[in-house]
């Protein structure tokens, strides 16, 4: 190879460490894990590249993230669901419910995570405030993936 094919490879590799400086940092503060009731809740220190630091303003449906992805497992398949605040206004929403069918699991999930209340509405860690950055994350078993969609919270 010539001297201008090995500065184009130096400069695109600089070019991809460059874009990638950020994107996987942040500790994880807090975690909590109890396997006898498939929960897991973690805090994530508040940093987000894809976001805009908003210290004073108002949460809304657009700061819960919700995430699905399949666990693999042999018999019923196993899927993963983690829900996050990405508020970083300090502000908590609780009473967080999602839309979920019939929601239904053949591996016990904790209530006090989610719970199915009625047809196509399931509750979030209890009604209680979902911190800054904090998650939730619970698996449960079916033979099919539910469709979990934000449906309603109290913001501040």
């Amino acid at each position: 190879m010539n001297s201008t094919t090995y500065f184009f490879f130096y400069f695109l590799i600089v070019i991809i460490l460059l874009c990638n400086i950020g994107f996987y940092s942040g500790k994880n503060l807090m975690h909590y894990s109890n396997e006898e009731d498939n929960t897991t809740v973690s805090s994530l220190q508040p940093y987000f590249r894809h976001r805009k630091l908003m210290t004073k303003g108002v949460c809304s449906k657009w700061d819960i993230s919700i995430s699905q992805s399949t666990y693999p497992s042999s018999g019923i398949p196993q899927y993963i669901v983690q829900i996050v605040n990405t508020c970083v206004s300090g502000c908590a929403p609780s009473n967080i419910h999602l839309s979920c069918g019939w929601f239904a699991s053949a591996r016990i999930v904790n209530p006090r995570t989610f719970k199915r209340v009625s047809f196509d509405d399931c509750l979030v860690n209890g009604g209680k405030p979902l911190k800054s950055s904090q998650s939730i994350r619970f698996t449960y078993a079916n033979s099919f993936m539910y469709p979990l969609r934000f449906k309603y919270a109290r913001f501040c």
